[in-house]
């Protein structure tokens, strides 16, 4: 392997407490030059504004080396769709979306696409069927989904991502979602042509053991598995098996040595 990918929240950083050793690994993966970007389904905030918080936790990085669904996403609808897009993500997240055509609020009016973030305690009945509503209209809209991560950890516990509710605007329309963030396998090629190499050389390091790790493995990856963030003993039983158990991503390094070795 020759390259990593690092997932944010619950490997680099907790809600907002960096794990610890986290800026020191990012540290010697610059000093080792070892190619690196970072992936997150985060659409709840903008690159520029993870770049801030990062650099809080004394890990400073340029917006380009964040992968987000949010940014992929964009990049999709202005090659694919022509028409209004429908936004159903958080109000600081559709920055990334500047310079496309956007839904005006008239349930009446025909869109080209609808496009699902975490919108967390924003998502009312209301807004479900309102998205629901859309994707039933002539001609069908592409639903596209900023990922379907199913939950997360935040300082309150366990909480629903937007999987859930895609998979059920899915289910009522028949209508198959373009996920542009982890685990489908194009979010995971994408970074690999990003750096340039083949999926084979990269290593994913992830405490989701469905989104991180057996999507990356899906698309040709390697994947590690971190015991932080959303990780739960229960995962070593999934049937997915990592290329290593970490404890946390301070220990990265040290396996990596003896991963070259061999």
């Amino acid at each position: 392997m020759r390259a990593i990918l690092f997932d944010l929240d619950g490997v680099i950083y907790q809600g907002d407490q960096p794990i610890d050793g986290a800026a020191d690994v990012i540290a010697w993966v610059r000093r080792e030059a070892i190619p690196h970007l970072f992936l997150t389904n985060t659409s709840s905030r903008p690159r520029s504004e993870l770049c801030r918080k990062l650099d809080g936790m004394s890990i400073a990085i340029d917006p380009e080396q964040i992968l987000s669904p949010p940014a992929a996403a964009a990049r999709w609808l202005s090659a694919h769709t022509a028409g209004p897009v429908a936004l159903f993500v958080p109000p600081a997240t559709q920055t990334e979306f500047a310079g496309l055509p956007l839904w005006d609020g008239d349930i009446r009016q025909a869109v080209a696409a609808v496009v699902i973030g975490d919108l967390a305690e924003a998502w009312t009945f209301a807004r479900l069927n309102q998205a629901f509503q859309l994707l039933m209209g002539r001609p069908a809209p592409r639903l596209v989904a900023l990922g379907m991560t199913r939950y997360w950890r935040t300082s309150g516990g366990l909480q629903l991502d937007a999987g859930p509710f895609v998979s059920a605007l899915q289910y009522a329309t028949g209508i198959e979602p373009v996920v542009t963030g982890k685990p489908a396998p194009a979010f995971f090629l994408t970074a690999a042509e990003m750096l340039g190499l083949i999926p084979d050389q990269l290593l994913m390091v992830g405490d989701d053991i469905r989104g991180d790790v057996q999507g990356a493995q899906h698309a040709g990856l390697g994947a590690a598995l971190v015991r932080t963030g959303k990780f739960q003993p229960q995962d070593l039983e999934s049937g997915v098996q990592p290329e290593v158990v970490l404890d946390s991503v301070a220990s990265l390094p040290a396996w990596w040595r003896k991963f070259e070795q061999r």
